[in-house]
């Protein structure tokens, strides 16, 4: 659909859209949430000097801390999914962002004064059954107490790795040096994204079936997914070569990231800044770094698949460039939306009747935000809350052969907060982010299972291997790689050992080297281009890992519900009810699969080895 034919949002017919009114059936009852928030602000500063008085004055402010934010939860919602599909944003719920300013400032009491209290005491109050909805959420601040300052806490202090080249980049207002995380982090995105934007500035354009196309930061995806290899080369030569005279400020953009992660870790007790973003879930290190060292003994099979890159081509020379083509030719055809979900619907059959007459519903009902619009954002997503319905963002296409397995992707992130959603209390109802991909993955899985089983012939059965082994090229390996680069430059820091800007890329580029094996040719300044456009996962540090972590759950669960039967598949349902009531490898378990063992990352890389083998037999 080129840029001319996508419709404005006021054309699109409704049942196209996703029904907000699960949220809100009119901005009458909006406002009436936004008008709601400084009484429950001043009722809940009420409370402050008083939540140790006693468990009923304690069991009450929790009640007004639920109310509180489970309002701000659907206003922020409301206002996302606004802005996801291009829709204006009434100019009275933009300024109410002053009033949700006002309520996060007013709660930064809570959670030193909770934790002030003694443990056996709180724990003690916690065992009545009046608490039962607030229970799991307590227990959870227990266990991050040793880590929180319960006195008042100064700053954690400015970061100083300004790099004279920032002051050149325009708005000065944005400089300002930071002294919290958070603050510090939005500067953080901000200067990645204005750095990005400014290197990729002026490409110029490229001339591609008579028509010259501008290269831009936002374009340059499209060129690496064109046929033309003289066009794919000279689109990566122009972009990468746009990053060399901003090197210096790409790594002190990363490494005062790094002494960030560093200082936040000491300066509440962690071991190092590893833990200090593994503890709140309850997560080993010993899983982070499993995950590197198996994957990184079995780089076998993905080197294999890049050769044959080399060989189906008849290339010379293998470039990153030359990857985002499909190695097996996408042949024409075209899917419906509507027969996709009736394909998402029998892939998933395993699950039971329950789970596909859900989101099949859904799909086709208030859920899905289905087809491009103009100001709709790119991409797809999946948004959620306590209340209502999942929310699906695509922006679907009929002749797009990654369509389905995006459509089953999100809708797997959709039934999983849905089932922990109407399973557990508001305060204790969100999955961890580790578990995140899991859901989503695990629907991929069973799609690929049902296409391999369907295939018509070997030409099918090469294009689905050729689909999958990118799916997870990109996923497993790809942010493995990232993780062990992460890991790598913080146990540096950590030895007060600062990392030039030759140190980074040459470790960076090594990893590169190791991951994508000797068949791929580098160019000389493709670390800086993929480091700087990695900048996003660093923004929450050590992030990225959970998805790769996510493929290695789901690849085992999908095996144990496909080759199982009812017992394994109500098990993996009892892990998409269980949110937030237990730490996520405590989930991963009640649906069979220890995270703390070899024996799932192990079987991961057996099944990438599986699916190189099927597809050399093929070629």
């Amino acid at each position: 659909m080129s840029e001319e034919t996508i419709p404005l949002r006021k054309d699109i017919p409704a049942s196209d859209k996703w029904d907000l009114t699960a949220l809100y059936a009119d901005d009458r009852e909006c406002k009436a949430d936004l008008d709601e928030i400084p009484a429950l602000t001043e009722k809940l500063l009420s409370f402050k000097g008083h939540l140790a008085d006693g468990p009923e004055t304690l069991l009450e402010a929790l009640k007004v801390r639920e109310a509180a934010d489970r309002i701000q939860e659907r206003l922020g919602t409301y206002v996302r999914l606004l802005n996801g599909t291009g829709d204006n944003v009434p100019e009275w719920l933009e300024n109410g962002g002053a009033t949700i300013d006002k309520y996060d400032a007013a709660v930064s009491f809570w959670e030193p004064e909770l934790c002030a209290i003694a443990d056996d005491k709180l724990q003690a109050w916690i065992q009545d059954k009046a608490f039962d909805d607030y229970r799991v959420y307590i227990q959870k601040l227990l266990h991050d107490k040793p880590h929180i300052r319960i006195e008042e806490e100064d700053s954690l202090g400015t970061i100083g790795y300004w790099s004279p080249e920032m002051d050149k980049l325009g708005d000065k207002a944005a400089k300002g040096l930071c002294t919290i995380e958070e603050d510090f982090l939005s500067t953080i995105s901000y200067w990645s994204h204005k750095l990005g934007d400014k290197a990729t500035k002026e490409l110029g354009s490229i001339h591609v079936d008579g028509k010259d196309l501008p290269l831009t930061r936002r374009t340059f995806g499209e060129f690496l997914g064109n046929p033309d290899r003289a066009v794919r080369k000279e689109a990566a030569s122009r972009f990468y070569a746009a990053f060399i005279p901003h090197a210096d400020t790409i790594a002190n953009i990363y490494a005062g990231l790094v002494r960030e992660n560093i200082s936040h870790a000491r300066a509440r007790r962690y071991k190092s800044s590893l833990e200090a973003a593994l503890y709140k879930d309850n997560i080993p290190v010993s899983v982070y770094k499993n995950l590197i060292a198996t994957v990184s003994a079995n780089l076998a099979p993905l080197h294999k698949y890049y050769s044959f890159y080399k060989r189906v081509m008849v290339l010379d020379e293998l470039h990153r460039y030359d990857i985002n083509m499909p190695l097996v030719p996408e042949p024409e055809s075209k899917t419906s939306y509507e027969e996709a979900v009736e394909i998402v619907r029998s892939a998933l059959a395993p699950l039971g009747r329950e789970y596909t007459d859900l989101l099949c519903g859904g799909l086709l009902g208030g859920w899905c935000d289905r087809y491009k619009n103009k100001g709709k954002e790119k991409g797809s997503f999946a948004y959620f809350c306590y209340d209502g319905h999942p929310f699906i963002l695509l922006n679907y296409e009929e002749s797009d052969p990654y369509a389905v397995y995006k459509m089953a992707h999100e809708g797997g992130h959709a039934m999983h907060h849905w089932y922990s959603a109407r399973s557990n209390p508001f305060m204790s109802w969100r999955p961890a982010e580790f578990e995140s991909e899991v859901a989503s993955i695990f629907n991929e899985e069973l799609l690929f299972k049902y296409f391999m089983k369907n295939a018509k012939d070997d030409a099918m059965k090469k294009k689905l291997l050729s689909q999958r082994m990118f799916r997870i090229s990109s996923c497993l390996y790809d942010f493995t790689r990232r993780a062990e680069f992460e890991l790598a430059v913080n146990k540096k820091g950590e030895g007060g050992y600062p990392m030039s800007t030759g140190e980074l890329r040459t470790l960076y580029r090594g990893l590169m080297e190791k991951y994508y094996g000797s068949e791929m040719v580098f160019e000389e300044e493709i670390d800086l281009w993929d480091r700087l456009t990695s900048m996003d996962d660093l923004y929450i540090p050590f992030y990225r890992y959970q998805h790769a972590i996510g493929m290695v759950a789901a690849i085992a669960l999908a095996k144990k519900v496909t080759e199982g039967g009812l017992e394994e598949r109500d098990a993996y349902i009892n892990f998409l009810k269980s949110g937030g009531s237990h730490y996520p490898l405590e989930n991963l378990r009640i649906a069979g699969v220890d995270m703390e063992t070899n024996e799932p990352f192990q079987a991961a890389c057996d099944r990438v080895k599986s699916l190189v083998d099927q597809l050399d037999a093929l070629l």
